[in-house]
């Protein structure tokens, strides 16, 4: 698949407007916008850095405002919303043509007879964005005039020329300058690398960029932007100029960008833009070559699964273990907004790393660290500031706390999963060993119990919740607005799901089944296991409903059995252990009644609904303020992620990996709307199931690369 517009898409201001595009440098940090330039939320930026990988992010340059003088015209490349709403300048109108190379974003501009393309790319393991402009095809020179609008906030806040207590400055440096929004402040450096440029320092603010995303998402919706600079220079037909922007977090990085003799690796040639392809394909083919994905010696995966592997490498981070300053792993839930999470890097790894399972190892080496009582943290600390008044953290603000979030009852539970294929494709024995004592920890808190009522009940299943806490995936919390209506003042915690959750029950099987594998593997006592898990099995005859026809979503809440038809019963058959007939948690009979009533009221082309519609609490849309749309976050929005449980759950009961397969059509073209060359987190309930949330999520991209090794 190659992703690809032309001028029907480029411009068209809707269209270009609403797809977006991302690259990622390996720590947090990012740089992502729309193919038309336009900025539609606060988190597009050309330079997001992450200051303690990967999380603390901060965006550093905006966007370059830029206008190329040739052939005695002035051509506006770029292109702004503005409050009052009119648009201007509209250089999508010269944009002819947009693709990927790669993970590379490319525009192609038309200046009359001339051709300029544009590339924006990051260093890996460096707050650094590139953006390089090549003059393809010329008869004469062309003149850049690019104006550096720039910021120093939080990605999750929003800026106004009068809240911000700034005293900027400019210190030129060799081939550009650093700009500070203060003088204790992190520096921004703005220099070329090729050819030759002007820098002239500016004091100048541009004022209301309206962010049609945020306004959707009933935030604040304009933004104010520091122009930081003016960069003039001349480009001869078949060169390029590329622009450096970096933030400057050390005394040594400052000192060797003020040296006229810099050496930098990233500066040297080889070309840079070429170490960047290299890395791209390098990834890919040991993508491609990996048992994970060959088809037979002679065939490939198709190309749009092999975009999706270059996507899937975004979410795969470093971070710092503890206070030592000691390097690990881990994986971003998602751009632009979530950090790394317990449940949802679990989740994500079998599919995310099926090319290179021994990337996980330190990744479950770095949770390891921070299991607590028996629990894997939800979130972990993030040293931000919490959001400002009417800005929010997509779930929730939890990512902005101080300490590691213990609120989860099956990022624990998922854990186990992990550890399990990571053995089965690795037999990694050395790791085994190494983590067996924290798993078997783990099992022995659940049985005494840990917090937030989290225990082992006699019916060898698990019960979890306390008023107030969210702790499934199915995780929406509102906080309390104390201006508002009474029924407003409260936090809403809008699926508490206290009880027995149906998928939590068959992943603590799926845990025991694994403890129990693993025990006898490295010689240790393993019966307690296998008691246990026959005593789960047992218990877990109680979630089938016959008078529905499936399986109750909670059983022994504060309300009795919850009824409703959710697509959390899927893991019931959809875990690896649990699937095997012999360990089915469900009759045969019952296996194939959740499968067909998931397929005909919860099976959508982007993935599955997380409730049916003809429920009385369903949403068919996920929009409006922040209240509104976490009412909806699990109440029918439809989750890409869920393609994963129900192709494996279908592949069980109907063994026909053609038709299977078919169920990934649509989340395949979504790869070509969104953030292209991704797959995002969330759609509507209703057709036509806009994309909404997080536009690159992680286990979304990972569940259907693994859904689609299900059935090659």
């Amino acid at each position: 698949m190659t992703i690809e517009f032309g001028r029907d898409i480029c411009n068209h201001l809707s269209q270009a407007s609403t797809r977006e595009w991302l690259v990622t440098n390996g720590i947090g940090g990012y740089a992502c916008g729309t193919i038309s330039d336009v900025l539609t939320r606060r988190y597009h930026g050309l330079l997001i850095a992450a200051f303690k990988p990967p999380v603390d992010r901060r965006l550093m340059l905006a966007k370059l405002e830029t206008t190329v003088n040739y052939g005695g015209r002035r051509y506006a490349l770029s292109a702004n919303r503005w409050g009052s709403g009119i648009v201007d300048p509209q250089g999508y109108m010269q944009l002819e043509r947009f693709h990927l190379e790669g993970t590379i974003p490319v525009w192609t501009y038309a200046l009359g007879k001339a051709r300029l393309e544009k590339r924006i790319w990051m260093a890996q393991g460096q707050n650094r964005t590139y953006i390089r402009y090549s003059l393809l095809r010329a008869k004469s020179a062309a003149q850049f005039i690019l104006k550096a609008l720039v910021n120093d906030r939080n990605h999750h806040h929003s800026s106004h020329r009068g809240m911000q207590a700034w005293v900027p400055s400019t210190e030129p440096i060799p081939k550009g300058l650093c700009w500070r929004s203060s003088s204790d402040a992190t520096a921004l450096a703005l220099r070329v690398i090729d050819g030759e440029a002007q820098f002239k320092p500016e004091q100048n603010w541009y004022l209301d960029y309206e962010l049609s995303q945020e306004r959707d998402r009933g935030l604040d919706a304009q933004e104010d932007h520091f122009n930081s600079a003016t960069l003039t220079a001349a480009l001869l037909p078949g060169h390029s100029l590329t622009l450096v922007a970096e933030a400057v977090t050390t005394v040594e990085q400052l000192q060797a960008l003020r040296s006229p003799q810099r050496t930098d690796k990233f500066d040297s040639q080889k070309d840079i833009l070429e170490q960047q392809h290299d890395q791209d394909a390098e990834l890919l083919t040991r993508c491609l070559t990996s048992q994970a994905y060959r088809l037979g010696s002679e065939q490939f995966p198709p190309a749009w699964v092999g975009q999706l592997m270059l996507a899937a490498n975004q979410f795969v981070v470093q971070r710092q273990v503890g206070d030592s300053g000691e390097q690990g792993s881990s994986i971003i839930a998602g751009y632009p907004w979530f950090n790394d999470w317990g449940r949802d890097t679990m989740i994500s790894l079998p599919g995310l790393l099926a090319h290179d399972p021994a990337a996980a190892r330190p990744i479950l080496q770095t949770f390891a660290r921070y299991v607590d009582q028996g629990m894997l943290p939800n979130t972990f600390p993030d040293p931000a500031v919490a959001p400002e008044s009417g800005s929010d953290v997509e779930p929730t603000d939890t990512e902005l706390t101080t300490a590691p979030q213990y609120n989860t009852v099956d990022a624990t539970l998922w854990y186990f999963e992990a550890v399990r294929w990571y053995y089965a494709a690795t037999r990694d024995e050395a790791l085994i060993a190494e983590l067996f004592p924290v798993l078997a920890d783990i099992i022995q808190w659940h049985q005494r119990g840990t917090r937030h009522g989290i225990r082992l009940d006699t019916d060898g299943l698990l019960y979890a919740g306390e008023p107030g806490v969210q702790l499934t995936w199915m995780d929406a919390k509102v906080a309390g607005n104390p201006e508002g209506s009474a029924d407003e003042q409260a936090d809403w915690v809008v699926t508490p799901r206290i009880g027995k959750p149906v998928e939590v029950n068959a992943l603590w099987y799926n845990a025991l089944l694994v403890m129990w594998q693993l025990a006898k593997r490295l010689e240790q006592p393993h019966g307690q296991y296998r008691e246990l898990a026959q005593q789960a099995h047992q218990g877990f005859q109680r979630f089938w409903n016959p008078d529905k026809g499936h399986c109750y979503d909670v059983i022994d809440g504060p309300n009795g059995p919850d009824d409703a038809l959710r697509p959390n019963q899927l893991f019931a058959l959809a875990l690896p252990l649990n699937s095997r007939h012999r360990a089915s948690l469900l009759t045969p009979a019952q296996e194939k009644a959740v499968v067909d009533i998931c397929q005909a009221e919860l099976l959508t082309p982007m993935g599955l609904r997380s409730l049916a519609p003809h429920h009385p609490d369903y949403q068919k849309r996920h929009s409006g303020t922040v209240r509104q749309r976490d009412g909806a976050y699990h109440q029918g929005t439809v989750w890409g992620w869920l393609i994963g449980p129900f192709v494996q759950a279908h592949l069980k009961v109907y063994q026909d990996k053609v038709q299977a397969r078919t169920f990934l059509d649509g989340l395949e073209a979504h790869l070509g709307t969104g953030c292209v060359g991704t797959l995002g987190e969330i759609f509507d309930g209703n057709q036509p199931h806009d994309p909404k949330g997080a536009f690159a999520q992680a286990w979304t991209v990972a569940e259907v690369l693994r859904a689609w090794t299900l059935t090659k």
